[in-house]
């Protein structure tokens, strides 16, 4: 589920209760830490990387049960966009699907779509899964956003400044290998966030 679905689901379940939320006062939803991975197309390397980061801060973050506890739960939140995904809403890759699974995720739900200023402006940390993905945002951004632009490897050390290389045009080796280097990317990006260590992003849990 997307940031902004998520979102959606929890003003309609709040409003059910009797508590009315408007447009201009949206003090009684915590505010998340939106994270927004961004490949070329949006149906192969950040739609894997969404499941992973999603499952790995699953099993790091606190899942107490009531309303309260799912919107601090949703403190952190993934989405995926493509810098040049079509607007054809395609699905994620037949072989990004087998490589998720094969390793007992779940599906990726989300539908392609392309980045939009929207995502600039609300997104706390946007990372590309290469330097040509990067360059593109870099051209897009508004320069008040900049700071915000990363490389998706750049929170693993060992890997920093590296690209999760693109398998589309290659065969189930090449997508195993993709999905490798985003469950090593997400490991250390869930625990950075969550320890603190990413500049300028904190989990906003209250």
């Amino acid at each position: 589920m997307s940031c902004k679905a998520f979102r959606q689901v929890i003003r309609a379940r709040t409003q059910s209760r009797g508590v009315r939320l408007t447009q201009r006062a949206p003090a009684t939803l915590p505010s998340m830490t939106q994270v927004l991975l961004v490949c070329m197309a949006n149906v192969c390397r950040s739609p894997m990387a969404k499941v992973t980061c999603e499952a790995i801060a699953g099993t790091l973050l606190p899942r107490p049960t009531g309303l309260r506890a799912l919107l601090k739960r949703k403190a952190l939140c993934f989405d995926s966009a493509g810098a040049k995904a079509g607007l054809g809403r395609a699905q994620a890759d037949a072989r990004a699907q087998k490589a998720l699974k094969g390793r007992g995720y779940g599906p990726a739900k989300q539908r392609a779509r392309r980045v939009t200023t929207s995502d600039f402006i609300h997104c706390d940390l946007i990372l590309a899964m290469d330097s040509a993905v990067l360059s593109d945002l870099q051209q897009q951004c508004p320069a008040v956003h900049q700071h915000k632009l990363h490389l998706f490897l750049d929170f693993t050390p060992e890997l920093r400044g590296q690209d999760v290389p693109d398998p589309y045009f290659g065969d189930a080796a090449g997508f195993a290998h993709a999905l490798s280097l985003c469950e090593t990317g997400a490991q250390h990006l869930v625990r950075a966030l969550i320890q603190g260590e990413v500049p300028g992003v904190r989990l906003k849990t209250n």
